[in-house]
């Protein structure tokens, strides 16, 4: 869906109850923006994959390196990417789910696992009929 229509209140509301259930929730924000995990945790500047990316080696990261712990026992990610109007918020995404494929974060168990997606990613990114 485009922007503004609440597709981030929706997702972080979905993640909180099921958190508060006890299930184990992967929220993995996938905008640029990085704001997906600002209404579930207190992290603060959020720390987002790309950047980290930007300042280390990927064989110098643990997947705890790219965890931000929210509320209700949340395991967040924040994809990050590039400025608006500067490069490909897909191409980032791809890279970002490549190296997880590489560190294993899928073969950790989580009950749950929810992406915020954007809406309008044509560059490899998410598509949407």
């Amino acid at each position: 869906g485009k922007g503004g229509i609440g597709k981030s209140t929706i997702v972080s509301g979905l993640a909180t109850l099921f958190g508060m259930e006890g299930k184990r929730v992967l929220l993995v924000g996938c905008d640029p923006k990085h704001d997906t995990t600002y209404k579930v945790s207190d992290v603060r500047p959020v720390p987002t994959v790309l950047g980290l990316l930007q300042e280390k080696r990927p064989h110098d990261l643990e997947l705890d390196d790219f965890f931000i712990q929210g509320r209700h026992g949340l395991t967040c990610i924040e994809a990050g990417g590039p400025e608006p109007g500067v490069g490909c918020a897909g191409r980032g995404l791809s890279k970002m789910f490549e190296l997880f494929e590489n560190m294993g974060l899928f073969r950790e168990h989580y009950d749950v696992a929810l992406y915020d997606v954007l809406g309008d990613v044509v560059c490899g990114g998410f598509a949407m009929p």
